[in-house]
């Protein structure tokens, strides 16, 4: 009876352990590394990467299967690696602690208006879809990407960039350059007389991202281009239509 009474408590105890989490566990936040892009008013997108610690910089590299998050950052802190909030680059001088974070403290309006002029690459306390804190880091330089693929509306902005089976998502600022094959910068994908375009099929026409906004609006299947990108950031400086489609 004694073995019996003490396997019924074993097992009662299990049961309670299995429900009674810390409510520490249950707010901790978690932590995430990459770069933050707008993504409507208060909010902000990120996929998870790794970081590396690399002299004063972080290396930021992909995860596999990584999903990308979707956090308001309305009551966040925001610490800058610039030595002030205002400032567009750090302009030659920065703000760093011993683990070279950022370390200026800002506000969440302040991160909206970095978050307008781009992605910044950011680590990131978050719990419950919110983000808590919101830091700064020098990212280590990588390298440009030029390739071919297609591309297809995700949103304002954003597009989902498709190449050898794999689509990535990847976003655009207004600062983004669109070389048109077209005679106007408003006209409809590969229409309209005369062509302007090099030996290679690509765009030659300057146009900038409202009329890349506008064109992609109108179109209902991917069309081939070729982009300008920092495949690290998703960051694409620069568009070409190709002539031809083909």
């Amino acid at each position: 009876m004694r073995l019996l009474a003490s396997a019924t408590t074993a097992l009662a105890l299990c049961a309670l352990s299995a429900y009674a989490t810390p409510a520490s566990a249950e707010t901790s936040p978690q932590v995430v590394y990459g770069y933050a892009w707008s993504d409507g008013a208060g909010h902000l997108r990120i996929l998870p990467q790794s970081a590396t610690a690399v002299r004063k910089s972080y290396r930021l590299k992909a995860i596999r299967g990584a999903k990308e998050l979707r956090l308001g950052y309305t009551k966040a802190a925001y610490l800058r690696v610039a030595v002030a909030c205002g400032l567009k680059e750090t302009e030659g001088r920065v703000a760093l602690d011993a683990k070279n974070f950022g370390r200026t403290r800002c506000g969440a309006a302040d991160l909206s208006d970095s978050l307008a002029s781009g992605p910044v690459a950011v680590r990131v306390h978050h719990t419950g879809g919110q983000a808590v804190k919101v830091t700064e880091f020098l990212p280590y330089p990588s390298k440009l990407s030029v390739v071919r693929g297609t591309v297809k509306r995700a949103g304002d902005r954003t597009l989902l960039f498709t190449r050898g089976g794999t689509t990535v998502k990847l976003g655009y600022t207004h600062a983004l350059a669109f070389s048109r094959v077209t005679s106007r910068c408003g006209a409809g994908w590969l229409t309209g007389r005369p062509v302007n375009a090099d030996r290679d099929g690509l765009g030659t026409k300057h146009c900038g991202a409202g009329d890349f906004t506008a064109a992609l609006k109108k179109l209902r299947h991917p069309v081939l281009v070729q982009i300008d990108y920092q495949p690290r950031s998703g960051q694409v400086f620069q568009v070409w239509e190709v002539f031809g489609d083909a």
